[in-house]
């Protein structure tokens, strides 16, 4: 068999190793890219893109609703799913054309190969097609992985045996169930609740502890609170002892003294780094787990491995991925090149502290770096500043009787903001502001000089730091 060579070798051509690809094509080096399904990844066909495109429409009703003078604003389920097909270019058979992404790898001069990639070795790389080995690789300087992850199914019993709904079955839904329990209640619960009821699903969330508990706890209240009013039945601290599916298809969800009858089940229970069946046993590495970088995103085992996104498992989330990607792209280039590899642009240091998320019910959630439980368990001196987002002037303007809420976290010793959360409609329009002041770490003093237009919501900016003290 021909053994091709290249510089680096990237195995997986998502959105994260595509920007690998393209940083690396970009500053002279020869790319090879491998992919197993779909060029343009799980954010592009299962993910991001088809969920906002199903919970936009659901928002922008539930937006129409709050401001006098609007009449007649509805969801049309059909359309709603028509335009997400265009969104993930869904095919007549239900799958998808990822055409236009593989033309995108060529256009940057990668080789784009469709197989599984599968490590054999030092800077060896196995494609795999039909279960059989259809091209040798070798690398000269690196091999990257951006497998990215896979959903969990926990060992609730029968709930395997259900055949639930993961997050791609929900993003991909043709047609809507009429009754649908929801397990989990972390951001693919919580969206996937809010779009289903928005589609004219009768849903049931169940949580065993909080919602969005990797936020401040008042964030998780509000979304409960606001899926309530959109007719989900939320259910927290609750645990499910076991699921059954019945021979005419419906679903029975044991959970504490109760028991829920639905006509489909979605679990939303996490998702794992996706390190099974890529090679790592063959150069040494455990495949049961996320594979260890440091902050170039290089192996803290092999020199020539590198990991970005989801499989190294320091931050489960694309934006983020895509930013280690950048930062890994350059650094081989660097190191390729026989140049200097240690400024900060190129090391990946943000996705510690200082990373932004957003969470797409209604109201949205949107927040950047440390919340208050996980900055004093990290020994700094904290200040928390709240204020609520609807005695704003613009908020009043945004929507009538306008509810939110604004919070800030302050390391007192440095006098610099640590954290933002915003709960409310349309508050994503406001992280970067905020991501900018966590990541820049800009001194309140002089935060208090980026003016905010008026009237608009972000001059919360402004309250939170008058109500702070300044």
């Amino acid at each position: 068999m021909e053994e091709r060579e290249f510089d680096v070798v990237v195995i997986g051509a998502g959105p994260v190793g595509e920007v690998a690809a393209g940083r690396m094509t970009a500053g002279g080096l020869s790319v090879a890219v491998i992919e197993e399904e779909l060029a343009g990844g799980e954010c592009s066909y299962w993910a991001c893109m088809p969920s906002k495109a199903l919970l936009r429409p659901v928002e922008l009703v539930e937006a129409a609703k709050r401001i006098q003078g609007v009449r007649g604003a509805e969801v049309d389920p059909a359309a709603v799913l028509a335009r997400r097909d265009k969104v993930v270019k869904r095919t007549p058979d239900g799958g998808h054309d990822d055409s236009g992404q593989t033309e995108w790898v060529r256009s940057i001069c990668a080789e784009f190969y469709r197989g599984r990639g599968r490590l054999a070795g030092e800077r060896r790389v196995e494609v795999l097609s039909g279960g059989e080995v259809s091209q040798l690789l070798t690398a000269k300087h690196a091999v990257v992985l951006a497998t990215g992850s896979r959903p969990t199914v926990p060992p609730i019993p029968g709930l395997r045996e259900a055949e639930p709904w993961g997050s791609r079955e929900v993003t991909n839904v043709d047609v809507v169930p009429d009754r649908v329990v929801i397990l989990g209640g972390g951001v693919v619960g919580c969206e996937s609740a809010a779009m289903l009821a928005g589609l004219g699903s009768s849903v049931t969330l169940i949580s065993r502890g909080g919602l969005l508990d990797r936020n401040e706890p008042w964030a998780g209240e509000l979304v409960a609170d606001g899926l309530r009013s959109q007719g989900v039945n939320v259910r927290t601290e609750l645990q499910v002892s076991e699921v059954s599916r019945a021979a005419d298809g419906t679903v029975t969800v044991k959970a504490g003294d109760e028991a829920f009858v639905a006509d489909q089940i979605v679990s939303a229970l996490g998702r794992r780094p996706a390190t099974a069946g890529i090679g790592l046993e063959s150069v040494g590495l455990d495949a049961s787990k996320a594979v260890d970088v440091d902050d170039s995103l290089r192996s803290t085992q092999l020199p020539w491995l590198y990991a970005v996104g989801d499989v190294n498992g320091r931050n489960l989330l694309t934006h983020m991925g895509k930013y280690q990607a950048r930062a890994c792209g350059d650094v081989l280039v660097a190191r390729a090149k026989g140049e200097p590899d240690g400024s900060p642009k190129l090391t990946a240091y943000a996705d510690h502290e200082k990373t932004p998320q957003v969470v797409f019910t209604d109201p949205q959630v949107a927040s950047v770096g440390l919340t208050e439980k996980a900055a004093r368990e990290r020994g700094y001196d904290v200040r928390v500043v709240d204020y609520d987002i609807g005695w704003v002037a613009g908020a009043s303007l945004v929507a009538d009787d306008y509810t939110g809420k604004a919070s800030m976290v302050v390391d007192e010793k440095r006098g610099v903001a640590l954290g933002f959360t915003f709960v409310g409609q349309d508050v994503a329009e406001l992280l970067h502001g905020a991501t900018v002041a966590v990541t820049a770490e800009v001194p309140l003093e002089t935060l208090w000089h980026a003016v905010a237009s008026y009237p608009t919501v972000s001059e919360v900016y402004l309250r939170l730091l008058e109500a702070y003290g300044l």
